[in-house]
Formats: structure tokens, sequence, C-alpha cells
């Protein structure tokens, strides 16, 4: 009997979670619970017992946007001129975090006050990925020494959920993205 609730235990698992990225890609961080234990045929204490906070599974629910950002990090970290590699990535984590609703909310959780089993795995994976990245752009030259992965992961959050209501939320975080990169670049002094 422990094997089937053990099977039965991951086959909810795996509906929850299916139900609960197709309600957060239809209504963002602030799907309904409630909504998702109904359509995935299981009592709320059961979407609880799985995903104890949102938090919990907004991150579950981020996990492989998560995973494909952190590849591709490391897929351009070795590649051409790093500023445009760094440029590059989180351009594509601007990009991703306004198609995957829920995804920029999951990041922005401040991890000052988080417990330590439910820390910002998201946000850390994040940072973790794009570190080697703005490495070598500060290295060289291209990135002021002072800058952080997590500045940039907050910068990119700040921007599209700034932009998450306008008419066409894409361009506009896209607009925005490339106004704050000016602004992130060392400039050379005027002769």
């Amino acid at each position: 009997m422990v094997e089937r609730q053990r099977a039965d235990a991951r086959r909810n698992y795996a509906r929850i979670l299916t139900v609960a990225e197709e309600e957060v890609a239809a209504r963002g961080a602030d799907a309904s619970l409630e909504q998702i234990a109904r359509t995935a045929g299981v009592g709320s204490a059961t979407v609880r017992r799985h995903f104890p906070t949102r938090r919990a599974l907004l991150e579950a629910v981020s996990r492989t946007r998560i995973a494909a950002l952190s590849a591709r990090a490391a897929e351009l970290a070795g590649r051409g001129d790093s500023r445009d590699a760094l440029l590059e990535w989180l351009g594509e984590v601007v990009a991703y975090c306004v198609s995957a609703r829920g995804l920029a909310v999951a990041l922005s959780y401040d991890d000052s006050a988080a417990d330590p089993v439910h820390e910002n795995s998201c946000a850390r994976s994040l940072e973790d990925a794009g570190g080697p990245l703005l490495h070598h752009a500060v290295r060289d030259g291209a990135v002021a020494a002072d800058v952080t992965v997590g500045d940039l992961i907050t910068l990119a959050v700040g921007i599209v959920l700034a932009t998450e209501h306008r008419g066409d939320p894409a361009a506009e975080a896209d607009r925005l993205f490339r106004l704050a990169v000016k602004g992130l670049s060392p400039t050379a002094p005027k002769p």
C-alpha cells in the first residue's frame, strides 16, 4: 500500500504541476490555487502539501524555463564579444519573463527573509548561470565592476513587471531593456 501511495503522490504532483503551468500561463502569478486543485481533481490540501506556498508553486512551474536560460548562459559564456553575450542572455531573460507569466514574480522574491528550506531557487539558478557571463564582461571592461548578476536579474524583473499590463508587453519590455543597457556599460570619456 505504501508503494501505491507513493505512486499516487507522484501522479498528483505531476497533474497539479501540469494544471498549474496552464493556469499560470493564462492568469499569471495570481492564478487561483483552489482552481488549480479543482482542475487537477485533488483537494486544496493536496496542492498545499506538494506546494506549501505560492512561491514554491511558481518556482516549480518555472523550473524548466530556468534550466533553459541556464543552458543558454553556458552556451554563450565562451562565445564572441563578452558584452554582447551577456546582453543577449539578459535580453532572453527579459523575453522569457514576458512570455512566461509568473516567472518574473518567481524571480522577484526577496531572499533576505526567506527560510532556508524555500530559498529563491529560480533567482539563485539564474545568478549562478549568469555569473560567468558577467565575469567575462567585467574582465573585458565591457560592464562596470560593481554590477552583480542579482542587479541584472532585478533590472529584468522590474522591466517585465512594469510593462506586463501594457498593450504590447514584449515590445515595451525590450525597449526599456535597451534603454537601460545604455547605462550599464562604461562610456569612454569624450576628447
